[in-house]
């Protein structure tokens, strides 16, 4: 390649990234007209989203999670459907059924009737009511991006994102995720109780006579493109090494396990939660600016990529251990670099 075509290369892909940026923030700001606060959330759901995951997003009723995931569809002039889980739930109810039909000729015949799984932008709400039968019905749609029923697959075409949502203080009447699921989501988020300053934003927009709405700014297939786009950031052989060292410092009986692991972890994360720090790493590079990933955006992705993935041990639920502070310790006590590199 002559220097000339390089530089070229190098300009297109730099106009490439700054309109992801660009296209990123703007998102970001179109939702943020109508959610008060929860940067931090909104920006992980638009991490996820541009990643091609799925959210678990957990926190007490009435802080806006169906609003947001509502404004994004906006947002992204995408389909949306809202599901209400609850334990009579069926999986029929959710990705469809065969339903019979009379023809004009009095024929009758079988024909697929899709159910709300068939959009864009999901919301499963309260996910922990439905009975794990319904729940799995989620499974290979979240993987695979398809639903198979009577033995005929069918496709989720274009962009598929999965929000669900779960209360963490009513435990009465709920069936915990399996742990299958839990790995599906790309990040698990949790939703904070808005300060005073942001409570009386929040009233202001939800008490007057006009209600903020998100503007439509492009069509769902950019966010694919997106996400294409986050796949090409290259990473350094050692900063991968780092992500790696940092997920098998989740596992007990590994040698890179850190001390909270040992002591207050049955199974540490699967090789999805490594993919997923280094993609959600790839993005969060874009967003500043950088076109490598660093340690510093492995360690800033890690918690909401790892915490449902770590199931604690009976010593970690008697002494209420919380998974981010496994975390915690594993980011602070895994090297960064290894033995053999540091005596380079």
């Amino acid at each position: 390649m002559t220097e000339t075509a390089h530089m070229s290369l190098e300009h297109r892909v730099k106009e490439q990234l700054d309109r992801f940026r660009g296209d990123f923030v703007q998102l970001r700001r179109e939702i943020g007209k109508v959610i008060v606060g929860q940067d931090d959330i909104v920006e992980g759901v638009l991490t996820a989203l541009v990643a091609g995951g799925h959210v678990l997003l957990e926190g007490v009723p009435g802080l806006g999670k169906t609003l947001l995931v509502r404004t994004l569809a906006d947002a992204l002039h995408a389909q949306f459907a809202r599901i209400q889980f609850t334990p009579d739930l069926m999986p029929a109810d959710l990705i469809g059924t065969n339903v019979m039909l009379q023809a004009d000729d009095g024929e009758r015949r079988f024909q697929f009737q899709p159910g709300p799984i068939f959009s864009n932008v999901l919301l499963a709400d309260e996910i922990n009511r439905a009975t794990p039968k319904t729940q799995s019905a989620l499974l290979e749609a979240m993987q695979e991006h398809s639903v198979t029923v009577a033995g005929v697959t069918h496709r989720l075409e274009g962009l598929f994102f999965v929000l669900a949502t779960q209360n963490p203080l009513e435990m009465e009447g709920t069936y915990p995720l399996p742990e299958a699921q839990l790995d599906r989501f790309f990040f698990k988020l949790l939703v904070k109780f808005p300060r005073i300053d942001e409570m009386e934003t929040i009233l202001d927009r939800t008490t007057e006579t006009h209600t903020p709405r998100a503007e439509r700014l492009f069509e769902a297939d950019r966010i694919l493109e997106m996400s294409r786009l986050a796949r090409q950031i290259p990473i350094a052989d050692d900063m991968r090494r780092y992500a790696i060292r940092l997920v098998m410092a989740t596992h007990p009986d590994d040698e890179n396990a850190s001390p909270m692991a040992r002591q207050f972890v049955r199974y540490g994360a699967s090789p999805r939660g490594a993919q997923a720090v280094i993609l959600a790493a790839k993005i969060k590079a874009i967003l500043d600016g950088r076109y490598h990933v660093s340690r510093d955006d492995i360690r800033a992705v890690a918690h909401a990529a790892l915490r449902h993935r770590l199931i604690l041990n009976f010593e970690g639920q008697a002494e209420d251990v919380q998974t981010d502070q496994v975390i915690d310790n594993i980011v602070a006590t895994t090297p960064e670099t290894t033995a053999a590199k540091a005596m380079t």
